[in-house]
């Protein structure tokens, strides 16, 4: 188990239905799941608190080198803040289960190659499935959020499309603007974004290089014209700049990101929408 403490959350504690305290929450990291898939089992672990009850559910999507130890911290802090966490393998039909590809070139390599390789059909049905698993659960109250790094960021921007998905986050999310996810490098979702009906979170680097301004740009001028319900946030900063491993990793604006995320997935996810409820008061306070 990991006991992680809460990020700077404090303004809003006591606002929210997920638990939350002082010290954080204490986490169960150990489970993992075998999900059926139409090409077969996608190894998936399971993050949670340990405390006995049912918590909103989160799928979050890592980065082409599958679960690293970045992305399991990263479950483990969003699983500390109530909510039950699954990550799966996203190269699970490519790999054996329980591999994860180094921070190196040939790791780079390989997963940049699956990534072209997997057809964006399974992609698609990798998401139903860890969907459908995670909204099933006993821990979980059936609300349903998706947050993703990198390629993990294009997958939950698909995930997204999805009618169950309550809020999104996605930190910056390759392909999208190039249409090159999947085999045959030819995606639809800038055309499928009127599918989406939950609320999005879009974060992105200025010094990305792959995802440079004009294609920022693009995603972002799709998104408004769909009439799509995003927030959108660009800091300077490189490439996986979350991830806190390596020379791009930068904490301050990490913690921030994080901040939005949660409190994205605390006031989605929880018993209520307070932004919607005071938009609703305040459409019968100007009609009455």
């Amino acid at each position: 188990m990991v006991d992680v403490t809460l990020f700077s959350l404090r303004t809003m504690r006591g606002e929210f239905s997920v638990a939350t305290s002082e010290y954080g929450m204490i986490v169960n990291d150990t489970d993992s799941a075998d999900i059926p898939t139409p090409t077969g089992p996608m190894r998936t672990y399971l993050f949670r608190p340990a405390a006995e009850g049912r918590y909103p559910g989160l799928v979050l999507y890592s980065e082409i080198f599958q679960v690293t130890g970045p992305i399991r911290r990263t479950a483990a802090m969003l699983a500390s803040h109530g909510f039950v966490v699954a990550v799966p393998e996203i190269y699970h039909e490519l790999e054996p289960a329980g591999t994860v590809l180094s921070y190196d070139e040939a790791g780079a390599e390989r997963g940049n190659q699956h990534k072209m390789t997997k057809p964006l059909s399974s992609y698609d049905a990798d998401a139903c499935a860890v969907l459908d698993y995670l909204k099933s659960s006993s821990h979980c109250t059936g609300k349903l959020g998706v947050m993703g790094l990198c390629i993990g960021g294009h997958l939950a921007f698909r995930a997204a499309m999805q009618p169950d998905v309550l809020a999104t986050t996605c930190f910056y999310a390759t392909d999208i603007h190039k249409r090159s996810l999947g085999k045959g490098m030819n995606d639809n979702s800038l055309d499928r974004i009127g599918e989406i009906t939950g609320e999005l979170l879009m974060i992105w680097g200025r010094q990305d290089p792959h995802i440079p301004r004009e294609g920022r740009a693009l995603i972002y001028n799709a998104l408004s014209e769909a009439g799509a319900n995003f927030q959108w946030h660009e800091f300077n900063a490189a490439h996986a700049f979350l991830r806190d491993e390596g020379p791009r990793y930068d904490p301050a604006a990490a913690r921030i990101c994080y901040d939005m995320a949660l409190e994205l997935f605390i006031r989605k996810l929880g018993e209520g929408d307070r932004r919607a409820s005071r938009a609703s008061t305040e459409i019968k306070q100007s009609r009455g």
